[in-house]
């Protein structure tokens, strides 16, 4: 086997341990006293969430919201479940759309119904019902805004909940005290309820945004509406739990890797911050280690710059990697985002080795060249170095997994 296929064989496996579909059936399994006869599923894993609920439970109802193409023939086929694609990473006017259905469907539904909810990464752009004073335009800009400006999911939750009626806890209002079980996929550090999504099951717990926001954010926030979120009484009969987290994927990976007689370490440093900058620094260490299987989880930014070109935050991070991984034969690395895409893009990421940069000199490709102008993926694309899995299912955040041979 391949250092390659060794890296992908590891990652399958990580991504197996924490499918929405088998997360979901697993937590149900262990949990039958929890009665619920209502679905609600939204996040880029939710038919997959929602499939491992029908597997386990029979609902009066349901309202799945999702990714375009992330589809799942058992919930789309399902006679009383709706199903509805929305618009990701940018929301649009699918989002606006999603978010008046989820919150007609809670009205229409009985006033003794008993709610799964189920939440997974990208539910802030899926979902939406805007704060007065704001419409589409602003909602564009604003995401537009946020995801150059090199911000972290904690920031950009934090501008995104203070726009909206559902985000922050608002959505609970909508539920009127009714029994609610939320399950949720986490695709943020610290697995915190309230980031999640942006939190619109969870008690807002701080309502400041980040000091540092540029200009055009700052008047957008200044035209809308401020909306309180409700009290303590409205999360009485509310329960939420992790079922699914980037550490599991990690010790997954780790498994699957010692299965295979390989020395593994699972480092537990979490990669934030420049995705440029971790690249290089994860390649320093693969060129020092000793042999074995290195793993490594978090989620990194890029600043982009006026006119970027293909990739995103995971293939950014492999080609800075690989420029100081140059003519090192012993070493690979593998950077996915665990949700199957990376950016706007419908790739998961990229995967290096000491050969990436003659391969591209050999077509007259210049990689930094390629990274100063946010193009990594038309550099990787070239070399067949892509990593593509389609949609995973799942969403917690990205997986580094380096290799040092002999």
């Amino acid at each position: 086997m391949s250092r390659a296929q060794i890296l992908r064989s590891i990652f399958d496996a990580a991504i197996a341990e924490v499918g929405g579909s088998e997360a979901v059936s697993r937590w149900l399994r262990a949990h039958s006293d929890i009665s619920c006869d209502h679905l609600i599923a939204i996040g880029k894993a939710a038919p997959a969430m929602a499939k491992g609920a029908l597997e386990q439970r029979e609902f009066t109802s349901g309202l799945v919201i999702t990714k375009h193409g992330h589809h799942e023939e058992a919930v789309e086929q399902a006679a009383n479940i709706e199903f509805l694609e929305s618009d990701h990473p940018i929301p649009g006017e699918a989002s606006l759309h999603a978010g008046q259905r989820l919150l007609d469907y809670l009205a229409e539904t009985p006033k003794d119904a008993q709610f799964l909810v189920l939440l997974s990464g990208g539910a802030s752009s899926l979902v939406e019902s805007l704060a007065p004073g704001l419409e589409l335009d602003d909602l564009r800009q604003l995401t537009d805004c946020l995801l150059s400006e090199g911000l972290n999911i904690t920031e950009m939750n934090a501008v995104r909940r203070s726009i909206s009626r559902i985000k922050g806890g608002r959505l609970a209002h909508y539920l009127e005290g009714r029994d609610t079980c939320v399950l949720m996929i986490s695709d943020v550090p610290g697995n915190n309820p309230a980031v999640i999504g942006s939190g619109p099951l969870t008690p807002e717990p701080d309502a400041s945004v980040p000091d540092s926001l540029s200009k055009p954010v700052q008047a957008i926030l200044q035209r809308a509406q401020r909306i309180e979120a409700p009290g303590a009484e409205a999360f009485e009969n509310l329960q939420s739990h992790i079922i699914a987290a980037l550490q599991d994927a990690k010790l997954a990976a780790a498994d699957y890797a010692y299965e295979m007689g390989i020395p593994v370490s699972v480092r537990p440093r979490f990669l934030e911050g420049d995705a440029g900058e971790i690249g290089q620094g994860l390649a320093r260490r693969l060129n020092d280690v000793e042999v074995g299987v290195y793993i490594w989880g978090g989620e990194t930014t890029v600043q982009l710059p006026a006119d970027p070109g293909r990739g995103g935050r995971n293939q950014h991070l492999a080609l800075a990697a690989a420029v100081l991984m140059d003519g090192n034969h012993k070493v690979a690395l593998l950077a996915c985002g665990t949700d199957g895409t990376d950016g706007p893009t419908e790739d998961a990421g990229g995967l290096v080795d000491g050969r990436t940069l003659s391969q591209g000199r050999a077509s007259g490709m210049n990689a930094q060249d390629y990274l100063a102008r946010a193009d990594s993926g038309s550099y990787l694309a070239a070399i067949d170095s892509l990593v593509t899995t389609g949609p995973t299912g799942t969403n917690v955040m990205d997986l580094a997994i380096g290799i040092k041979e002999r």
